[in-house]
């Protein structure tokens, strides 16, 4: 299971990673977040040598989700080198996540 982040462990977990890390901002009434989990759970198994897998849960990280404009959920931000390079909206089937993150990482 992907590991929870936090507003006292983003930066630190972010800007020390090896390798690109994707968050996934959720909420545990989401349906569509919920559908998703497990696919974005998948995938990080999947890609663990090439990809961190986070999640921050908006209800209880306000400050995360204000910071990076989270207005929609589930929201995938893929973070390279301590900064967003891509986002992805919505719920979405395994091979639409693997063919953008393979395109962008």
């Amino acid at each position: 299971m992907a590991e929870a982040i936090t507003q006292e462990t983003f930066d630190s977990i972010i800007t020390s990673s090896p390798k690109p890390v994707l968050v996934d901002f959720w909420a545990s009434w989401c349906g569509p977040c919920r559908a998703l989990g497990p696919v974005v759970e998948q995938v990080g198994k999947e890609m663990a040598d090439r990809l961190a897998v986070y999640k921050c849960n908006v209800d209880e990280e306000e400050e995360l989700a204000t910071r990076f404009h989270i207005v929609s959920i589930p929201t995938l931000i893929l973070f390279k080198d301590g900064k967003p390079a891509h986002t992805l909206v919505g719920n979405m089937p395994k091979a639409t996540l693997v063919k953008e993150l393979e395109a962008n990482l």
